[in-house]
């Protein structure tokens, strides 16, 4: 499939007219999502999906066009709409498709081939499976509302005029499951997951256990009173902010001047034990790959270092029009022109467990889930309030549960307040991986 996606683009970025940069996107993809409740499947879709993008650069105007069919008449039809897009831009003198840059690729494994022979009836005997077990794990478990297998393999390819060719295979499942628990008198919901490669690497019992913990020991959750408080994040909780930190960490963020951390290069922004890295060359992410949305090498990128601002992310447009280079950050699918932006964020991890935080930090809060995050957050002054859920920590141990609680504080202040890191590094299915951490002096407002 990457050498047919890879002659298919080189087909068509054989016919760049003279003057003009052209660039081609092709995918394959498949699909299967499996929802079951009470033991039969409630959804079944499995899904195959083709599509073409195209870019056309010509006196700094770009064009962009797509479709979902690499059909040759189709892709005729697409370049010439791309080409005509681009006589209606508007000139850039920072536009322009990437050109090779001189860094190797990274080689990894991101498709084991069980993942393709895995049966459908497998499949969903693996979600029957956990749903089953969350309902024997706890009596207080009355239910599931949705369990889910999912798994994808994405092909693509990326040809340019400027010289860039190069093809990617990617794969990946999880199952995630919603458990409701209740004592009679209250009611709660928690969720639990695992992700992999391949399905041998999905762990049942994992995903189970979260669901039926993180349900049950909400049970009769209330307000707690309002103050300042050292909270303790979960890794899920963690890689949510995560995601919003590296966001604001992008070239496209300081050119549209909504970077918190604009002018901060070389600032210290965090304690001098937090490294922020975002590494989509670490094979156990589950967003890893080996080039960006540009076809450039996929990279390291250390953007804090010992707690101080060293990077931002670019792809090539950012980096021409802020005078630097760009970081393989390019972002998008191939219905879309590159954004710039994280690819696989973590922090370092610390030496400590969850478990052992808890009882260093004796007063405060772990927070298990949040709500409202994304649109509670300012990305410009880095003002932030949400809604949350979690465990009183009292005396070194986890106590009653609280809920309807809202923290606020600011993403500077946050990562300067940070006072540990944990051991848990959690991969999810996201750009952010998860592990615990211990923030200071964060407004818990109750009653």
């Amino acid at each position: 499939m990457k050498a047919e996606l890879l002659k298919i683009a080189e087909a068509v970025v054989g016919k760049a007219a003279a003057g003009e940069q052209v660039e081609v996107v092709t995918v394959h993809g498949k699909e299967t999502e499996i929802r079951v409740y009470q033991g039969e499947i409630e959804s079944f879709t499995a899904a195959e999906s083709q599509g073409v993008g195209i870019r056309v650069v010509q006196d700094g105007r770009q064009g962009m066009a797509y479709a979902g069919s690499l059909d040759s008449d189709v892709l005729n039809e697409t370049l010439e709409e791309a080409r005509d897009n681009a006589s209606f831009g508007t000139p850039d003198e920072f536009q322009a498709i990437a050109e090779p840059d001189g860094v190797e690729s990274v080689s990894l494994d991101l498709l084991d081939p069980s993942l393709a022979n895995f049966a459908n009836e497998e499949k969903i005997a693996m979600a029957i499976d956990l749903e089953r077990s969350i309902l024997q794990a706890d009596t207080r478990i009355i239910g599931v509302e949705s369990t889910d297998y999912v798994d994808s393999i994405n092909t693509s390819a990326i040809v340019t005029s400027t010289g860039i060719r190069r093809a990617n295979q990617e794969g990946g499942c999880y199952v995630a499951a919603s458990s409701l628990a209740s004592d009679g008198v209250d009611t709660q919901t928690g969720f639990g997951y695992s992700v992999g490669r391949s399905p041998a690497n999905l762990d049942i019992g994992k995903a189970s256990a979260d669901a039926t913990e993180r349900a049950t020991r909400l049970l009769g959750a209330k307000k707690t009173e309002s103050g300042r408080m050292t909270v303790i994040l979960d890794p899920y909780v963690t890689a949510q902010f995560l995601g919003i930190i590296g966001s604001t960490l992008s070239g496209e963020a300081l050119l549209k001047g909504r970077s918190l951390f604009a002018d901060r290069d070389g600032d210290q922004v965090a304690p001098n034990f937090l490294t922020l890295i975002d590494d989509p060359t670490d094979i156990d992410a589950f967003t890893a790959t080996e080039a960006d949305g540009e076809g450039l090498a996929s990279r390291k990128n250390t953007l804090i270092d010992q707690g101080s601002l060293c990077g931002f992310l670019h792809n090539t447009y950012t980096a021409r029009a802020l005078g630097t280079s760009s970081t393989g950050s390019a972002v998008r699918s191939y219905n879309s022109s590159p954004g710039a932006g994280p690819l696989a964020l973590k922090l370092t991890p610390g030496e400590s467990s969850q478990s052992e935080l808890i009882e260093q930090v004796g007063e405060g809060i772990l927070i298990q889930g949040v709500a409202g995050l994304h649109s509670g957050v300012n990305p410009v002054s880095g003002d932030f309030s949400a809604g949350a859920e979690g465990l009183m920590i009292r005396q070194g141990d986890l106590a009653e549960p609280v809920r309807e609680v809202t923290v606020a504080s600011t993403l500077q202040r946050m990562l300067l307040d940070i006072q540990n890191i944990g051991n848990d590094l959690e991969r999810l299915p996201m750009k952010s991986s998860g592990v615990s951490i211990v923030v200071d002096d964060i407004m818990v407002s109750g009653v």
